[in-house]
C-alpha cells in the first residue's frame, strides 16, 4: 500500500472506523498507547491528543514509508507525545507490560499471524490494559471486494486471501479468546464509501489499497482491463458520477488478564 497515497485515498472512508474503535479504547490522560499497523499516523495522533502531554502514543507499522511519513507529520502538528517506529507486530521490539492500551486499526488482515499479534498485544500490555480493534466486516457486505477475484484472475496466487476472514461471523471474537484475552467485546458497522468520480474509486481499490503491489506490477494492459471490470462490479451503486459503496467494519475491544495466566 502506498503511503503516498493511503490518507488521501482512505482517510473519509476509514474515519467511521477509526473513531468508533479509539472511542471503545476509552483513552485516559497519561496514557502510555500502542497503535500496530499506524499507517500515516491517523490514530496515532488522535490518540495523542487524548491522553494529552503527560501520555505517549508509539505507532509501529513494517511499512518505513508510512513511519516516515507519520513522523513528518507529527512534526508538523506539533505533537511531541506521538512517536514512531518500524516494527514486526508478531514480534514487537517492546519489553512486556509497558502500555495502557492497544490499538490496531484495519491491521490484523494483513498479518500473516494474527492470533501471534495478539499475543504480542497482550505481552507489552500491562495487567487488565485494554485492546481495541478494527477489521473489514463480511464480504457480502463490502461492496469493493470484488476487487480482489478480479486481480486473482491475473496473477499466479491469491491476493491477501485472508483479507476478510476476521470479519465474518464470531471470528474477530474467537482470536481474541484464543489469546487468552478476557471481557471481549464486539460490534458491526455499516458504512459508505463515497468517491467522486470512478477514476477516485479505482485509485482506492487498486493504488491506496491491499492490492496496491500486485497493481504496480501490472502492464498497461491488464491495468485497463481490471479498472473496467471493477467499474463495472461497482456499476450498481453509481449516482451521477459519483459513487456511494456500502461497507461494513467490525469493532473489538477486550482486556488483558489482571494476572497473566
Amino acid at each position: 500500500m502506498a503511503a503516498d497515497d493511503y490518507q488521501h485515498l482512505w482517510q473519509t472512508q476509514l474515519a467511521e472506523a477509526q473513531a468508533a474503535m479509539t472511542a471503545w479504547a476509552s483513552l485516559a490522560p497519561g496514557q502510555r498507547v500502542l497503535d500496530i499497523a499506524c499507517g500515516t499516523g491517523l490514530v496515532s495522533f488522535a490518540a495523542a491528543r487524548a491522553v494529552g502531554p503527560g501520555g505517549h502514543v508509539l505507532g509501529v507499522d513494517l511499512s518505513g514509508r508510512m513511519v516516515s511519513s507519520a513522523k513528518r507529520r507529527a512534526r508538523e502538528m506539533n505533537l511531541p507525545n506521538c512517536s514512531f517506529a518500524r516494527m514486526d507486530a508478531e514480534t514487537l521490539d517492546l519489553p512486556d507490560a509497558s502500555f495502557d492500551v492497544v490499538l490496531c486499526a484495519l491491521g490484523l488482515m494483513y498479518m500473516p499471524d494474527p492470533e501471534q499479534a495478539l499475543r504480542e498485544m497482550r505481552r507489552v500490555l500491562k495487567p487488565a490494559g485494554r485492546i481495541s480493534l478494527a477489521v473489514w466486516g463480511e464480504p457480502s457486505k463490502c461492496g469493493w471486494s470484488a476487487l480482489f477475484p478480479i486481480i486473482d484472475a491475473e496473477v499466479a496466487s491469491e491476493v491477501c486471501p485472508l483479507f476478510f476472514q476476521l470479519g465474518q461471523r464470531d471470528a474477530l471474537v474467537r482470536l481474541c479468546a484464543d489469546a487468552k484475552f478476557e471481557a471481549i467485546e464486539h460490534r458491526r458497522i455499516s458504512t459508505t464509501l463515497a468517491f467522486a468520480d470512478s477514476s477516485e474509486a479505482c485509485n482506492a481499490a487498486f493504488v491506496g489499497g491491499p492490492v496496491a503491489l500486485a497493481w504496480s506490477r501490472f502492464s498497461e494492459e491488464i491495468r485497463a482491463r481490471v479498472r473496467a471490470a471493477y467499474i463495472k462490479s461497482i456499476e450498481k451503486w453509481r449516482f451521477g458520477t459519483s459513487f456511494r459503496i456500502p461497507g461494513e467494519f467490525v469493532i473489538a475491544s477486550a482486556a488483558a488478564p489482571r494476572r497473566d495466566h
